[in-house]
């Protein structure tokens, strides 16, 4: 995350008030999601993370920033 300038705080605030727009069930260990999150109030991030139901622990895998060549312009669409 700090390589990519991302603050924790942000990847805070995405976890605690964005939409997962996908779930990935079968991720191992412990099934994952994306989530889409704006800071700032316009600008888009991506947090993938995956929760231990058992512990409640939060693992993040990846937190970056979406960009129009893979996604749509509301950022949960993907590009083919």
């Amino acid at each position: 995350m700090l390589e990519r300038d991302i603050s924790r705080s942000d990847v805070k605030l995405v976890l605690l008030e964005g939409e997962i727009i996908e779930e990935y069930p079968e991720d191992q260990p412990f099934p994952s999601f994306l989530l889409l999150g704006f800071i700032e109030k316009k600008k888009p991030l991506h947090v993938v993370a995956a929760l231990d139901k058992k512990t409640g622990w939060c693992y993040i895998i990846t937190a970056y920033r979406p960009d129009l060549s893979h996604f749509k312009g509301d950022y949960i669409t993907r590009r083919k």
